[in-house]
């Protein structure tokens, strides 16, 4: 990790892809933030769909989470989205305000510290992907909400990422979407093409 920290000083930031929502206790098989910042790591990935599906985190457990790596000085990528049920029901837009109700108290001010990645469960590594326009209607969506619920200057200036079976092929229009910032890509990051996802948000 020292190693990866050194190479990437200044151009790269390291993250994790969970940990736990207090400092110390008995909690078998987790992490803690301030072992991940030992580690050199200053970033943290917290809501994701298969923690939530799989392991059962709710919106509160994640907020809680939220709260205490941002307490102990990590930056925090925050993930939310809809099942394929939700988004066939026409749930999308409630799903995405409430998992990020949620997370309001929990940042407070500290909205600079903070990226949301907006991933619909049914697109991820799947090969199924939300549509730019799709993608794009949520994120303004979000965005909007943000402004009447955080604050004009959250909703204008917070990064909002798009995860969900992101490829070299589909990456130039997703990035060209005005409310998307960037990605969260999961298995295409393993591969070649992952340097033209890359470059397709340059």
């Amino acid at each position: 990790m020292s190693m990866a920290s050194e190479l990437a000083a200044g151009k790269l930031g390291i993250a994790a892809q969970n940990c736990w929502k207090v400092a110390k206790g008995a909690f078998t098989g987790e992490i803690s933030p301030a072992m991940l910042k030992d580690a050199g790591i200053e970033w943290v990935i917290l809501g994701h769909s298969e923690r939530r599906t799989i392991f059962k985190e709710s919106d509160e457990l994640v907020a809680e989470k939220v709260s205490h790596a941002l307490d102990e000085g990590l930056k925090v990528i925050a993930c939310i989205g809809e099942t394929l049920e939700e988004r066939e029901a026409g749930k999308t837009e409630e799903v995405v305000f409430r998992q990020t109700k949620a997370l309001v108290a929990a940042i407070g001010s500290r909205w600079s510290q903070v990226v949301l990645a907006y991933e619909p469960v049914w697109a991820i590594g799947t090969g199924k992907t939300a549509s730019p326009q799709q993608a794009q209607d949520v994120h303004a969506s979000l965005r909007n909400w943000l402004s009447s619920n955080a604050s004009p200057d959250v909703a204008e200036s917070v990064r909002i990422q798009y995860g969900g079976s992101v490829t070299a092929t589909n990456a130039k229009e997703l990035a060209a979407c005005p409310d998307i910032d960037g990605f969260l890509v999961g298995g295409a990051s393993l591969k070649p093409e992952f340097v033209d996802i890359v470059n397709a948000n340059l």
